[in-house]
């Protein structure tokens, strides 16, 4: 469906870098003239403002546990027309099959879904994943007019290498004249300036100021994040000032309690509130990532799609109304789309646990420990004195060293257990199907019995996350591959925060404890995780044994 009509207000020209009076006139979809008023005219509407819509230049819809058309519905509210979105999480779990429902669900949208084809399904081999994506799965991708780039490579060691099956995909993308999108948190230097080199053309993983302006020195563009668990946005925002052209925003992951309150407009209060440029800020909200990845997404030009917002104005920035090739999609804080009914896609084999399988024999008196810290997809490794009671290893809340898991979700298996700081459960346990990359159960708690209660929910509703206390126990079911829900927003948003809620209850300090926890399996990202497998250095690309001196 496409709308016609007109539209009176400010205009925020982008590419002049003016504003002016005047009218949008809308036909079929289309911008087909952009009036300016006459000196003097009244009847402007007032301070309405409009601009191009905005886009999440780089975001999993999986982490949002919604499916793509009601992320839509939620993200259409905040002014977002269009996202660059990378499928690799349900891709982990259902491989092309998984790429292929997220691409059909977003074309039920009129939201501009530009979808990537995954480059790293599996992330390493040093995990169990549900599906693998080697280089002719990932051509035949790359040709389809839905997949618009190559998803983040994360597998920079195997760049810098040249393994084989990594500079075929890169060959795909430039086959087919896609760009490829990087993933190198704290690659500097040589290295860094080779990755590019390969055709890297972004990154949204550096960790200071300084790394970005480095990896913008070798031509790659800078995606300055902003999501549940990995804030960038304050280091990074000063790139915009000195690079306008380079800057992209996006969030990554967003979950939907964080959704339902804002998205990339956001990101542009924050911005301009700080004193930057409105037309850099817009430019890093729009322009940028629609001409980056070819986005068929208009920029408030004659001729372009009628995909726009009307704001009351600069400072506040409240969207006022969202248009998508002419249709009003969003008003006053509603979303005016309509919800699609999709058939729930999933593979689920694990079996339930017992505390039994949870024991961990003592082996010394030293154990290494992951170290989370609030707000960074990083960790820290360190060592402890154990706690060992009857000759097992077992957590220690007092000092907030806590038992992990990681349980093997496509076939049966025994659990991967270490120990990790920073959580701060004083009881119960947390356990979620949302574990990047492979998306395996993980769990962490304060004992072994609530853990083993809060997976087995897991099991019994085939994926979602979860939170046991003794008798107390509450789970989010997430019946598309174990990672999201069919229901809207505002529902899933709110049984999101009961849970969230009840881990902040039990002790823990962190501003998202259960997407915190998703990414203690991201091995991708160092320093110490853990996989089904067992405990991961990502400093050196190898297991490590849980005790020291063994």
């Amino acid at each position: 469906m496409v709308g016609s009509g007109i539209i009176q207000g400010k205009i925020v020209d982008i590419h002049s870098r003016r504003i002016f009076s005047g009218q949008v006139e809308i036909a079929e979809g289309r911008i087909s003239r952009i009036v300016k008023a006459d000196a003097g005219a009244t009847g402007d509407a007032g301070g309405r403002f409009i601009l191009p819509g905005l886009i999440d230049s780089h975001v999993h819809i999986e982490s949002s546990l919604l499916i793509p058309s009601e992320f839509a519905r939620a993200a259409v509210v905040h002014g977002t027309v269009g996202s660059v979105s990378d499928p690799h999480e349900l891709a982990n779990v259902l491989g092309m099959e998984g790429v292929r429902f997220m691409v059909a669900n977003g074309s039920a949208s009129p939201f501009k879904f530009a979808f990537g084809a995954p480059s790293c399904v599996p992330a390493t081999d040093f995990e169990t994943s549900g599906a693998v994506l080697d280089a002719e799965d990932v051509d035949t991708l790359l040709a389809m007019p839905e997949i618009t780039y190559l998803s983040e490579m994360m597998n920079f060691p195997g760049v810098l290498a040249q393994d084989a099956g990594v500079m075929r995909k890169l060959a795909a993308a430039r086959r087919h004249g896609k760009p490829v999108d990087g993933h190198a948190p704290g690659l500097r230097g040589e290295d860094a300036r080779r990755y590019a080199l390969a055709g890297i053309s972004t990154d949204h993983e550096c960790f200071s100021l300084e790394e970005a302006l480095e990896k913008v020195r070798y031509g790659m563009k800078i995606l300055i994040r902003e999501g549940s668990a990995a804030r960038n946005f304050d280091e990074l925002l000063p790139v915009l000032r000195r690079h306008p052209e380079m800057v992209m925003f996006c969030t990554d992951d967003l979950h939907p309690d964080n959704l339902l309150e804002g998205h990339i407009d956001c990101l542009v209060r924050r911005a301009l509130a700080q004193g930057y440029d409105l037309f850099d800020v817009l430019r890093a909200a729009t322009l940028n990532p629609i001409r980056h990845y070819g986005l068929h997404a208009g920029l408030l030009q004659e001729g372009d799609p009628a995909d726009l917002i009307v704001v009351d104005d600069l400072d506040r920035f409240t969207v006022l109304e969202t248009y998508i090739d002419g249709r009003l999609v969003a008003r006053n804080g509603q979303s005016l789309l309509e919800p699609v009914a999709a058939k729930p896609v999933n593979i689920f084999r694990a079996r339930p646990v017992t505390v039994p399988d949870l024991a961990v024999p003592a082996r010394s008196e030293t154990i290494r420990v992951i170290q989370a810290l609030d707000g960074q997809l990083v960790t820290e490794a360190t060592t402890a004195r154990v706690r060992n009671e009857g000759g097992m290893a077992v957590s220690d809340p007092d000092r907030d060293i806590l038992k992990i898991m990681v349980l093997q979700r496509y076939h049966p298996a025994p659990p991967a257990l270490a120990f990790i700081q920073g959580f701060g459960l004083q009881a119960g346990a947390l356990a979620s199907t949302i574990a990047h990359d492979s998306h395996n159960i993980i769990a962490v708690g304060a004992s072994d019995a609530d853990m083993v209660r809060a997976v087995n929910l897991l099991v019994e509703h085939r994926g979602g996350i979860s939170v046991a206390q003794g008798e107390m126990a509450d789970v989010l079911p997430l019946p598309f591959g174990g990672l999201m829900s069919g229901d809207g927003v505002e529902t899933v948003a709110a049984a999101y925060q009961r849970l969230d809620n009840a881990a902040k209850t039990l002790g823990s300090p962190l501003a998202a404890p259960f997407m915190t926890l998703a990414f203690m399996a991201l091995l991708v990202i160092p320093a110490l995780k853990l996989s089904d497998k067992g405990l991961f250095d990502g400093t050196t690309f190898s297991f490590v044994p849980l005790f020291v001196g063994s």
